[in-house]
């Protein structure tokens, strides 16, 4: 991403934009991460002399009205959560923090690398419908906790720890890579009649601009609850 400790690409002008052009997309999105790229980045590109930032997963704007009811009808605290994810053919083993929204309206990143985040707005995984989990890339030019998102294939499982000790366990369905100015957004934030799975993080990182043009997103499907 950009510079800043938490890069945030926030949408407003754009998003009153996109309202005139499809209500119902507008309805659905909640993170703009958009589009097709041909090259994805699953490795942290390297430390800049002298850079002290962070860049972060993916691109936060305000979710929409309708969303944004959704989660607040029940708080997160009073009800299930998934605490933990583990994705065994990229190593990945990570406690999940809870994201909601910043005073600003964004949503928020987690704040630490080997950390990933489940937004509070969307289902908890195993329930009907999309649940969203996102996280960082890199950190300060290391690999962080979805480094290797875009090494995942179709077949591999998804195991998430929810909070009453059970495990909701995914498969990959497919991996795709997105430009920014892209995204499909039904398709990640879009209505399900099961229980799906969206890991995000960014990709397609280019060394000229300094930031990430892309979003590698995972598609799954509930396995086993």
């Amino acid at each position: 991403m950009a510079d800043g400790r938490h890069s945030h690409r926030r949408l407003g002008t754009g998003r009153r934009r996109a309202a005139t052009v499809g209500v119902a997309l507008a309805a659905a999105s909640v993170i703009s991460l958009a589009g097709w790229a041909h090259v994805t980045q699953t490795t942290a590109p390297p430390s800049t002399a002298g850079a002290a930032h962070t860049s972060a997963a993916y691109t936060a704007v305000t979710p929409s009205p309708t969303v944004q009811a959704r989660a607040s009808a029940t708080p997160a605290t009073a009800r299930l959560t998934p605490v933990r994810i583990s994705i065994p053919a990229i190593r990945v083993d990570a406690t999940l923090v809870k994201l909601g929204l910043t005073t600003a309206g964004a949503l928020a990143v987690p704040t630490t690398a080997m950390t990933a985040g489940w937004y509070t707005g969307s289902p908890i995984p195993g329930r009907v419908g999309p649940a969203v989990i996102a996280g960082h890339v890199h950190w300060s030019g290391i690999p962080a906790v979805f480094a290797h998102l875009a090494d995942l294939a179709p077949g591999d499982r998804i195991a998430v720890l929810r909070s009453d000790a059970s495990t909701a366990t995914f498969t990959v369905d497919r991996v795709a890579t997105y430009a920014k100015t892209r995204f499909p957004t039904a398709l990640v934030y879009g209505s399900l009649d099961h229980p799906g799975l969206r890991l995000i993080t960014c990709g397609g990182y280019d060394p000229v601009a300094r930031a990430y043009q892309a979003n590698v997103i995972v598609f799954a499907t509930l396995t086993t609850r």
